[in-house]
């Protein structure tokens, strides 16, 4: 990871955090918390990739263990988020784009369940049985639903974000310099063309070829 990526994620992660505690921990909704940590690691990880994603989460979810008022032990929902945002990673595209909504909200659904259920399990794991009694299913059930509700407002802003990022030239991800490679497929449909209407002067001249464009928790 690069020093812009490093940069954006960090200030995504706090500004996440700092509204989760200080906004929707003191709503006292029914069941779970509107988790907007998990959601802007959903987002990074999609366009970063799942290495940069299981960093990314670790950190977010050290954040939030080290946080007031988290009453859990340290590292708990560090490793939550560290194996959500490296699962989640895998399922980024080769473009860093998404063609619809709907698979980033099928994610966004299975890792407020996962991160829920994992959540609670490492919990029972360290003697913590509060899921218990509150009741998981409806904790797996509210954060679903919450998550999902607030999905469509932070996934798309945090992934268009970290879009500007991704194919920095000074990021090494191997992208062509100056250029945003999920883009590739309009700068070389706009070449062909200037060539076509050229009458293919492209295409003889060796030095003016037009080299195309790769693309590439509870708190």
């Amino acid at each position: 990871m690069r020093l812009n990526r490093i940069l954006l994620s960090t200030v995504l992660v706090v500004v996440a955090l700092v509204v989760q505690v200080s906004v929707f921990a003191r709503l006292h909704l029914p069941g779970a918390v509107p988790d907007l940590l998990l959601l802007v690691v959903i987002g990074l990880a999609l366009v970063y990739g799942h290495t940069s994603g299981a960093l990314i989460g670790f950190a977010a979810g050290l954040l939030a263990d080290l946080a007031p008022p988290a009453d859990h032990a340290t590292g708990r929902y560090a490793l939550v988020l560290c194996l959500v945002g490296y699962v989640v990673g895998l399922a980024r595209p080769e473009n860093g784009r998404m063609r619809s909504a709907t698979v980033p909200m099928l994610v966004v659904v299975a890792a407020a369940v996962g991160s829920t259920l994992l959540y609670a399990g490492v919990g029972s794991l360290v003697g913590d049985t509060a899921a218990r009694h509150v009741g998981l299913t409806g904790l797996v059930l509210t954060a679903a639903v919450y998550d999902l509700l607030l999905a469509p407002f932070t996934v798309p802003l945090v992934m268009a974000l970290a879009r500007r990022t991704h194919n920095d030239p000074l990021a090494g991800d191997g992208s062509p310099a100056g250029g945003d490679g999920s883009y590739g497929w309009l700068s070389g449909g706009r070449a062909n063309r200037i060539g076509s209407q050229r009458g293919g002067l492209l295409a003889k001249s060796p030095k003016n070829k037009a080299g195309r464009i790769k693309g590439v928790k509870r708190l």
